[in-house]
């Protein structure tokens, strides 16, 4: 019998596993993968990015009210959840931006902060891990952290000497990155809105965003999971504090991002596993028979 397929995407904040790679995760769950979202902070200075929940009741409880979402978007994409217990830092806005809140995820030394996550992995024993790349996907100092803990525990995790009280270690054999709000599919999203008649929201943007073709050969692994786009919409629609049901996040219709871009996008980073790129599934070269 083959072995149970294993997947672990390690996550800054409550929201992120519905906002990045949420219905690439529901077409696994679908196929029988065991998934496990690690989520680092509790999003506890989060800003309210709904207006309908900017309220004095929500700012008070927003820690539980966090965690509550999330349990509603985890139970919607079908995963296992667990929070690694670090504080979030917030986004420093200024100029120049203001020290990190003592004693927050960013400001953790990474050896020290990544032992949590050797743990995890040495407990549930993913064959794959995704997190963000370098930039943190955008420059949120906790999205960086997550950035940097996650390479660290991936290569520490198989190493017996290291972190010996986290448990028997375990090497997953594959690590991606997620690639979610690249420029080529903006630019698809834009053009298929175009051409049904429809008000892109991407026309300025792009304007200002320049192509940038290395960054763009980055993406190795597109995973198909267009299908699945209506419960990556509900996971985010179950984080209410943070997705305004009438903003930007649903400006396109589901139509248009299932025709015009109908998969979700990473990069594989590491690979003790035979890679022919590009790839199709997080778990090429593991599946047997594949």
């Amino acid at each position: 019998m083959a072995e149970q397929l294993r997947l672990m995407h390690v996550h800054a904040h409550p929201d992120d596993e519905s906002s990045k790679g949420a219905a690439s995760t529901a077409r696994y769950v679908a196929e029988g993968v065991e998934v496990l979202v690690v989520t680092c902070t509790g999003g506890e200075r989060g800003s309210i990015l709904n207006p309908n929940m900017d309220r004095p009741d929500v700012l008070a409880n927003i820690s539980e009210i966090r965690r509550q979402e999330m349990d509603r978007a985890r139970e919607i994409l079908g995963v296992e959840q667990e929070w690694l217990g670090f504080v979030d830092s917030g986004y420093p806005e200024g100029d120049p931006p203001p020290p990190l809140p003592e004693g927050s995820f960013a400001t953790e030394p990474v050896e020290r902060a990544a032992s949590r996550l050797v743990e995890s992995i040495r407990r549930f024993r993913p064959h794959v891990v995704t997190t963000y790349d370098e930039n943190g996907g955008y420059p949120h100092p906790d999205h960086i952290m997550c950035h940097k803990i996650s390479v660290a525990a991936f290569d520490a995790a198989g190493d017996g000497a290291l972190y010996p009280e986290a448990g028997p270690p375990w090497q997953p054999v594959k690590l991606y990155y997620h690639h979610s709000f690249h420029r080529q599919r903006h630019v698809a999203l834009h053009e298929e809105m175009l051409r049904r008649g429809l008000e892109s929201p991407y026309e300025q943007r792009l304007k200002e965003w320049e192509p940038d073709p290395a960054w763009d050969r980055r993406i190795t692994t597109r995973v198909e999971c267009a299908e699945y786009f209506p419960v990556r919409d509900k996971a985010l629609l179950a984080h209410a504090t943070q997705i305004d049901p009438e903003g930007p996040w649903f400006a396109v219709p589901l139509a248009v991002h299932q025709a015009a871009w109908p998969t979700e996008d990473y990069e594989l980073v590491r690979s003790m596993v035979d890679a022919e790129l590009p790839e199709n599934d997080l778990f090429a070269g593991v599946r047997p028979n594949r």
